[in-house]
């Protein structure tokens, strides 16, 4: 089998016997870099002839978390993983898996360094607005602020490499294993149905969760199926039955990471920096209905609640100037998004809304943010300045963007199964990966997607080309499935009692 990668002017070297195969070139080209790096053979394989902007990774924002990075000591910005771990098992109140968190978090900072280094990323730590979640400013991303920008990157430097290659569009549907239960192959698909198995020693599944599967976001996902998905649409769980099928459980298949911030008529994001700038988001009459910085992809579930799930996000000038660096909320402002009114009684005829609704949410946004009051009635103690006119609102729907949970794996990207010991040769990372945000929406911190799809998959490369590679049977994790989840868990392990 050979086919042309998504630039159409190179083929598959040979793909008859490789070190590697990674399911997705999303944050699984990271693995296929270090892997190549390391003088292992890679073929990358991916379904989507258009990932370059299409799947997740593409329509990410780039943040990516690394806690004591040089940047932030350059910064005066104390941090560490202890501090990054501590900020994960609160935003999750403590059901995340706390020994992948912890493996991640360790290894944050010495991923954002490596992309820098050994890939030539030009990151850049932000420190203009932070995360809700975030005790510390250590988000990393690129100039523009979008996973575009990243992936490119990622892209040209596997082109580079002689020692990688990659095949789209071509599907990975199973992989092989020998007597002693070892992968040692990749069976791959090309759009026409045909069939190859490419030999290899190991297998990383970079697939992406389920978002694009709507039958399994309605029965894992239920309160968030009704909104717009916003992911790659290969994303479809392709990673989690293959892991299924050869021995691995699943776990946390009801965590997701949603969005409350996408622009109803350009279906663009608008973007959480709006919001922690001291920005609102009011329903579709005109009023608030919580606060805000608690987070963006629980808030989604909140707005998905409203009246026809739709809302504003009212800002002003000074916001949209501070939110411009960012690709998204230039593409929103240039779609011609943002309702603009010279006081909110103009402001509620253009949108709709209620006038006094929308003059309590804004009296209430000014009292905190000139010191009147500490907290407004939802508990929102921080906004940076008080919302001056003109006024600007962008119509909102909530957004499912991507899964957060998949195959249980160690902090070796390794796929376990139901007793703990590994799949030999068999890895898997971001969505096709249980993760680390716990159960539901809330327990997503910004970068819980990037890290997991990013530094699990450098785990894996450095896995499989470390020759002192662990070995000893890890421990089953002491995670738990929703109850919706037990028939996909229950053809391989046995039930896990609800850690919830």
């Amino acid at each position: 089998m050979s086919g042309p990668d998504a630039a159409g002017d190179r083929t598959a070297r040979d793909e008859a016997s490789v070190d590697l195969v990674v399911a997705g070139a999303g944050g699984g080209l990271a693995g296929a870099l270090a892997a190549a790096q390391a003088g292992l053979s890679v073929l990358v394989v991916d379904p989507d002839a258009h990932f370059l902007r299409g799947n997740n990774t593409s329509m990410s924002t780039a943040m990516i978390p690394g806690a004591g990075s040089r940047w932030q000591r350059e910064a005066g910005v104390e941090d560490g993983p202890q501090r990054f771990l501590a900020d994960i098992e609160a935003k999750t109140h403590g059901t995340a898996d706390p020994a992948l968190a912890a493996a991640l978090a360790r290894i944050s900072a010495p991923l954002v360094e490596w992309l820098a280094d050994g890939v030539g990323l030009p990151l850049g730590l932000v420190r203009d607005f932070s995360y809700p979640g975030h005790s510390a400013d250590r988000l990393h991303t690129v100039e523009g602020r979008h996973g575009s920008t990243l992936l490119r990157h990622l892209h040209e430097r596997v082109r580079a490499s002689s020692r990688a290659d990659l095949l789209t569009p071509a599907r990975l549907v199973d992989v092989t294993r020998d007597a002693a239960g070892r992968v040692d192959g990749a069976v791959v698909e090309d759009p026409g149905g045909h069939r190859e198995t490419v030999s290899t020693r190991a297998v990383l599944l970079a697939t992406g969760g389920h978002g694009a599967d709507r039958e399994r976001v309605a029965r894992y996902l239920p309160g968030i199926a009704a909104a717009d998905y916003y992911g790659g649409q290969f994303a479809r769980g392709d990673g989690l039955d293959i892991g299924l099928a050869h021995g691995g459980r699943a776990a946390y298949l009801d965590a997701y990471q949603g969005h409350a911030a996408l622009a109803r008529r350009s279906r663009t994001l608008v973007g959480w920096a709006t919001v922690m700038h001291g920005a609102v988001m009011v329903d579709a009459g005109g009023r608030r209905f919580g606060d805000e910085t608690s987070g963006y992809s629980e808030y989604a579930a909140a707005l998905a609640q409203q009246p026809g799930a739709r809302g504003w996000i009212v800002l002003d000038g000074r916001i949209r100037d501070l939110c411009l660096p960012f690709t998204d909320f230039r593409q929103t402002v240039e779609a011609g998004c943002l309702t603009w009114a010279d006081d909110v009684e103009e402001l509620a005829a253009r949108t709709g809304c209620a006038a006094a609704a929308l003059d309590e949410a804004l009296s209430g946004q000014a009292a905190v943010a000139t010191g009147v009051a500490a907290r407004d009635r939802f508990g929102r103690t921080f906004f940076e300045e008080p919302l001056r006119p003109p006024y600007a609102a962008v119509e909102v729907i909530p957004a499912l963007f991507h899964t957060q949970g998949g195959l249980v794996v160690d902090g070796h990207a390794r796929v376990l199964g139901g007793d703990g010991t590994p799949v030999d040769g068999l890895f898997a990372s971001g969505g096709a990966a249980h993760g680390i945000s716990g159960h539901g929406a809330d327990g997503y911190l910004a970068g819980n997607g990037l890290l997991p799809a990013l530094g699990l998959a450098w785990q894996a490369a450095t896995t499989l080309s470390t020759t002192a590679a662990p070995t000893a049977t890890a421990p089953p994790v002491a995670v738990a499935d929703p109850p919706t989840a037990a028939a996909e868990t229950a053809r391989t392990a046995p039930t896990v009692p609800d850690a919830r």
